[in-house]
């Protein structure tokens, strides 16, 4: 059974994270809450290429530097189990535009942790917030939009470059 692949990313810049503040879509599991650009892997495609196309789709913007910093599987008694690739970005080229999907800002560290978002997206954000190097895997399981499980687990080994084959 495939399950439903999916990016997330939090671009970084002078203290601060650019945010998506979810209000334009009809019927949006994520609206009116606060999360990270990003969206569904398309046939074909890398969890990188995803990446960069779904940001430079809903801001604009061109990564130039991020980093691949955890593996979320999100199961659900409502929706289909998703596996989704957290990402941060620190080196990106132009400025934000409007987004379809709802209101970007750039939003302080120190003032993310009081947005409103999913509980699950709380237990990441902390590991982001401190700047834990390590990437991690998170298990969320919901009911709906209660979250009733988690499991987190770290990882020391886990580097990567890009290389021609």
């Amino acid at each position: 059974m495939s399950k439903p692949i999916t990016t997330l990313c939090y671009i970084e810049q002078d203290g601060k994270y650019l945010m998506l503040h979810r209000t334009k879509k009809k019927q949006d599991i994520n609206g009116g809450k606060w999360i990270g650009v990003g969206g569904h892997l398309e046939e074909g495609e890398s969890p990188e290429d995803c990446l960069v196309r779904e940001v430079r789709e809903e801001t604009g913007l061109t990564l130039t530097s991020y980093t691949f910093r955890g593996l979320i599987t999100f199961i659900s008694d409502q929706q289909e189990t998703e596996l989704m690739c957290l990402f941060t970005a620190d080196g990106f080229e132009g400025k934000p535009g409007a987004c379809n999907e709802g209101e970007l800002a750039w939003i302080p560290k120190t003032e993310v942790s009081a947005l409103p978002t999913w509980e699950g997206d709380a237990v990441f954000l902390e590991i982001l917030l401190r700047d834990d190097p390590r990437f991690f895997t998170l298990r969320l399981a919901y009911e709906g939009d209660k979250l009733v499980d988690k499991k987190l687990q770290f990882y020391t080994a886990c580097t990567g470059t890009e290389e021609t084959v």
